[in-house]
């Protein structure tokens, strides 16, 4: 980071809930703090404003009402947040950003959108949760009246709809930001707009292997996430019922998280354990209990559940949708898996071979030692400079594809 960083007005979508969008923006409060970077972070609570004041650091917390609807537990979408605009604009106005990031087409995200147009700020925004495919498989349980084929359709129907929406949302910004390529990708054809990877790091000290107790516990296979549908949870049964089929015993299932089918995997996944949300030293001991960690969402734009596993010296199964894919290497730091049964070949795989676990597990937490935040939040300071240089469309024009290791060299 330059001797004079540049001046940010960090609009975020979640801070107070349990997910990758605020573990992300807690992460980029202490790298902002670490390097005396002036930094304005704002997200919506619970309760009254909140303002927090330390030289050049400033976190704003403002309420949601009533009027909106829940997105899961904890999630809420505040239809009247716009209330809050013409505060906003007194305290962006006061801190004298040099640009306004926002993570999302969120109420606090739409805030940010009007406060950055009203005042003139550039206004960048980053991508973390894939809205879409969230609609489209929260849409097939609703439809049930409707006979599958037509189901089918319609949620399909439903999931491009809604990229439409939040296309024309993120045609707003003079920059994006992506965790994948593949989104990168997506982004740029979708809006025209210039798209930079800004992936996600690990506390690599905090989620570490020495938290393993060795214990004769059986072979632990984990989970940590929202327990909803769009998280493909359900599939857990399916590939719990496949182990016992193939004559599999002496392991069990440790999900972390809370959510809508929290209910429907008790009552369907023996051999289970539901310690709910945990956090800090709780979390990196859950972590470094398992032998293996499932993750088979098909939506998520990135998995910092499965770089935290990672970390603690666990090896990922994940599904060969989504960012997820892009972190793991096959056969060395765990598996990508299409359909049920590939992710229970995989897991008999390990159970049926020690060695090559306590090699996998080696080799994920190698992995995962080379993605720190630092590297994150610096290479997204580089992208600033190049979203307030002349104009945006020269780097489309360039094609500046930038990733952490084209930024360094810039």
């Amino acid at each position: 980071m330059s001797a004079q960083p540049r001046r940010v007005a960090y609009f975020t979508d979640a801070y107070l809930e349990v997910d990758g969008v605020a573990n992300t923006a807690r992460q980029f409060e202490a790298y902002a703090r670490r390097h005396r970077a002036p930094f304005l972070l704002l997200h919506g609570g619970y309760e009254s404003e909140k303002v927090s004041h330390e030289d050049e650091f400033v976190r704003v917390e403002l309420p949601r009402g009533r009027f909106g609807f829940a997105l899961d537990r904890k999630h809420e979408f505040d239809l009247a947040f716009l209330r809050h605009l013409a505060r906003a604009e007194e305290i962006v106005r006061q801190f004298r950003p040099d640009l306004l990031h926002i993570t999302g087409p969120s109420d606090v995200g739409i805030l940010g959108a009007f406060v950055a147009h009203r005042l003139k700020i550039p206004l960048v925004a980053s991508w973390h949760t894939n809205v879409h495919q969230y609609a489209e498989r929260r849409a097939i349980p609703l439809l049930f009246f409707l006979p599958t084929c037509w189901r089918q359709k319609l949620a399909r129907k439903i999931r491009d709809w809604s990229f439409r929406a939040t296309s024309r949302f993120y045609k707003i910004p003079r920059v994006l930001m992506a965790p994948n390529r593949e989104l990168i990708e997506l982004l740029e054809n979708s809006t025209h707009k210039p798209c930079f990877l800004m992936t996600r790091g690990v506390d690599t000290e905090r989620f570490h292997p020495r938290h393993r107790e060795h214990s004769a516990n059986p072979f632990t296979i984990g989970y940590v996430g929202r327990i909803t549908v769009e998280k493909n949870v359900l599939s857990l049964v399916e590939i719990e019922r496949q182990l016992r089929a193939s004559g599999i015993a002496g392991y069990r299932f440790l999900v972390v998280g809370q959510g809508a089918c929290e209910d429907y995997l008790r009552a369907h996944l023996p051999n289970s354990e539901f310690p709910g949300v945990l956090l800090g030293e709780q979390l990196a001991r859950a972590y470094a209990k398992m032998d293996v960690f499932l993750f088979p969402s098909k939506t998520d734009t990135f998995g910092n559940v499965v770089l935290e596993a990672m970390s603690s010296g666990v090896p990922a199964l994940v599904s060969n949708e989504g960012g997820p894919q892009f972190i793991v290497r096959p056969g060395v730091s765990g598996f990508i898996c299409g359909e049920n049964q590939e992710f229970t070949d995989c897991i008999q795989r390990l159970i049926r071979s020690p060695e090559d676990l306590e090699m996998m597990r080696i080799e994920a937490r190698r992995q995962a030692e080379g993605s720190s935040w630092d590297t994150v939040f610096a290479a997204c300071y580089r992208a600033y400079e190049v979203a307030l240089s002349a104009t945006a469309s020269q780097g489309k024009r360039l094609n500046l594809k930038l990733d952490a290791k084209a930024l360094a060299k810039m």
